[in-house]
């Protein structure tokens, strides 16, 4: 499969690309700039664009420039949250308006014009998904006060939404991971159980969100999930 990720230089995104590489995978990695880390050796498998999404307009051009003329998947992980987020010095007051537009700017105006771009790509395949990684924090009384990164979250929950309508005829599986907090220290080299042993079963390890998507991209046409929630276990708003 030729499957693009969105915001693919660390953490759940780093984990995406090394866990669907080892898989057999083509990777298609965009970020602001190319890790300087990567696997050597992949030679055609791995491709990466280097583009700034907060910057939309000209992001989005490079990516589509550089992009192959068929995707069999997308996964966009791409989100950036105030500067004292999920913290207790978070205060929205606080929040410089600036700051604000350039939260709206990478998180929604970006996201609607690339997957503009892409979904033509997509919709070559003959099985094209898209997975677009939520939060928990898009969820009605999510128990979080992030003014800006919530918006954006429920506004990607729109998105999904009226892509899934708008094009559910020509077969594109639309799926929105509601994820919780993330374990973005240890990437796939931590074995599973050191993993899910930080945070006390308060943080999700990476490994179990690329568990998830390799089951997603397993399913035949006939089947997706809508919406998956995964908040960590011990996580009590949910």
């Amino acid at each position: 499969m030729n499957i693009m990720i969105v915001g693919a230089s660390r953490g759940l995104g780093r984990a995406l690309v090394d866990g669907l590489l080892a898989d057999g995978h083509a990777v298609i990695g965009v970020s602001r700039q190319q890790p300087a880390d990567l696997p050597a050796g992949q030679g055609a498998q791995l491709q990466w664009i280097a583009a700034d999404l907060a910057a939309p307009a000209e992001a989005v051009e490079r990516i589509a420039r550089a992009a192959p003329a068929t995707l069999d998947a997308v996964i966009y992980n791409l989100g950036v949250w105030e500067e004292k987020a999920f913290s207790d010095d978070y205060a929205f007051l606080e929040d410089g308006d600036d700051a604000i537009v350039d939260m709206v700017n990478t998180n929604i105006t970006a996201t609607i014009l690339l997957l503009k771009r892409l979904v033509p790509r997509l919709l070559a395949s003959s099985k094209p998904q898209l997975i677009l990684t939520g939060s928990t924090s898009g969820l009605r009384q999510s128990g979080r006060p992030e003014v800006t990164f919530s918006a954006s979250k429920f506004a990607l929950n729109g998105i999904a939404d009226a892509l899934r309508e708008g094009f559910r005829e020509q077969g594109l599986a639309v799926t929105a991971l509601q994820l919780g907090y993330l374990n973005t220290y240890d990437g796939l080299s931590v074995p599973l159980a050191a993993a899910a042993a930080r945070g006390e079963g308060e943080l999700i390890p990476v490994h179990d969100v690329v568990a998830v998507v390799r089951m997603l991209l397993s399913l035949s046409n006939a089947s997706f999930v809508r919406e998956l929630v995964m908040p960590a276990l011990r996580d009590e708003r949910f």
